[in-house]
């Protein structure tokens, strides 16, 4: 050790470990939540109802972040929105469900 700088120590390699996170995913969750858990399969109907519901929280974040004159993030939420309901419909057309009006 250096008596000028007690901080500067000899020549060691420095270790590092990469932690893994507490809960693994478990399969694909097509409308991921952080921290919720992933559900390995939903109905067809639940699925295209939480796209559905993902596009409206878009919209809402959208709104909100406009109203707080938040132009950026409004601009981000609202041209998101659409894609979740996008991703909604080629589910439904996937699956055979009635087409949509």
């Amino acid at each position: 050790m250096n008596a000028a700088n007690p901080f500067e120590s000899e020549s060691r390699p420095m270790f590092m470990t990469i932690a893994r996170p507490a809960v693994e995913p478990q399969g694909p969750d097509a409308v991921a939540v952080p921290g919720s858990p992933a559900i390995l399969t939903l109905p067809p109907r639940a699925l295209h109802a939480r796209l559905l519901e993902n596009a409206a929280l878009r919209r809402r974040r959208g709104a909100e972040r406009l109203q707080s004159n938040r132009l950026d993030d409004a601009d981000y939420w609202l041209h998101a929105a659409p894609a979740a309901v996008r991703k909604a419909s080629a589910l439904r057309e996937e699956k055979s469900f009635a087409p949509l009006p």
